[in-house]
C-alpha cells in the first residue's frame, strides 16, 4: 500500500504543469545534467537496466508524458525514477529520521528539442548534506558512486 501512495506522489510531481520555455536551471547544488544521443524511450529503458544492474531498487516511476500520450496529448518525454535500496534505508535512518524525506533519491529522464535524451540527478552527498551527519556523509559518498556508474552506463551508446 505505500508503495502506492509513493507512486501517487510520483505522478503528482510529475504531472506538474510546466512553463514552455522557462528558466531552466536547478536551485540545487550537486544536480548532474548528461546530456547523450539516445532519443527518450531508449535512455529510460537504458536506465532501468543500469539501475538493476548496480543492485539499486526502482522505488517507483512517474511519467507525465507517457500518460498524457494515453490521453492522446503529445508533450516531450519526461520520466522520474525513484532509486534507493534497504540497506540504505537502514543506515540512513539510524543516522537521521528528518533524512527519510530524501528517500528514495531520484533520477529525471527528459527528452530534448532535437529528439536525444538527458539524464539528470542531484548527487546524494548534496541531498544527505545539509543534515549535518558524518554518518549520513558516509553513506552519501558510496551512494555517490553507485548513482554516477548507474547514469554512466545508462548514457553508455
Amino acid at each position: 500500500m505505500r508503495y502506492l501512495h509513493i507512486l501517487g506522489l510520483l505522478a503528482i510531481i510529475a504531472l506538474a504543469p510546466l512553463p514552455a520555455q522557462s528558466d531552466q536551471g536547478f536551485p540545487y547544488d550537486g544536480v548532474q545534467v548528461i546530456d547523450c544521443s539516445k532519443d527518450f524511450k531508449t535512455l529510460f529503458t537504458d536506465l532501468d537496466a543500469a539501475i538493476r544492474k548496480h543492485r539499486m531498487g526502482i522505488v517507483g516511476r512517474a511519467s507525465a508524458s507517457m500518460g498524457a500520450a494515453r490521453r492522446g496529448i503529445e508533450i516531450p518525454g519526461n520520466a522520474v525514477y525513484g532509486v534507493f535500496r534497504n540497506d540504505f534505508a537502514v543506515r540512513m535512518l539510524r543516522a537521521s529520521v528528518p533524512a527519510g524525506v530524501e528517500a528514495p533519491l531520484r533520477m529525471y529522464v527528459t527528452e530534448n528539442a532535437d529528439g536525444t535524451a538527458r539524464l539528470t540527478y542531484r548527487r546524494p552527498s548534496a541531498v544527505f548534506k545539509p543534515y549535518g551527519s558524518a554518518e549520513l556523509d558516509k553513506m552519501a559518498a558510496e551512494l555517490d558512486v553507485i548513482f554516477a556508474n548507474i547514469a554512466r552506463d545508462a548514457v553508455a551508446n
